[in-house]
């Protein structure tokens, strides 16, 4: 059986700028104007902005949460999901997902960055961390310029691996 739903997960800080913000808004947008899902950590910074944009689209936001309380989920969070995990979360959150948009961040971005690109899924970039391996850069972070380009290189590889 098929998922006919699209899960896009957007990771970022929890105290971002306000760069950071407006990317993350815009993205939620235009995850909303596709049809798909969104999916995040549900608490501040990025994951509110996403949200934000996402719930103002008229789009669905689910947010994984760290904590034993529900009521801890930013307002635009739609669905929340309590895990009482800590950081762990962050394996749910990117696990959910069919490809993850990273929007800047610290280092909890940057693990779940790893936990996506280790279980295959695909992560797209918009100024967020770049790798690298004993001096040679590591291209597994799609990057994209904009939030649109972000969200259709999303759509585009969930599809190419997904095939309807």
């Amino acid at each position: 059986m098929k998922d006919k739903n699209i899960f896009i997960a957007v990771i970022g800080g929890g105290n971002s700028s306000q760069q950071a913000d407006e990317l993350a808004e815009e993205v939620g947008r235009e995850i909303a104007k596709q049809g798909a899902i969104l999916v995040c950590g549900g608490l501040g910074g990025v994951m509110e902005a996403a949200c934000k944009g996402a719930s103002r689209e008229g789009g669905l936001t689910i947010g994984v949460l760290p904590g034993d309380n529900r009521l801890s989920a930013n307002p635009y969070v739609q669905i929340p999901i309590v895990t009482g995990i800590g950081y762990a979360r962050n394996v749910a959150v990117v696990k959910s997902a069919q490809a993850v948009i990273a929007i800047d961040g610290s280092y909890g971005t940057l693990s779940e960055i790893g936990h996506a690109l280790q279980s295959g899924i695909p992560v797209i970039g918009l100024n967020t961390w770049s790798l690298s391996i004993d001096g040679q850069e590591d291209k597994s972070i799609i990057p994209a310029k904009t939030p649109k380009e972000a969200v259709i290189k999303a759509i585009e590889l969930i599809n190419n691996q997904f095939p309807k």
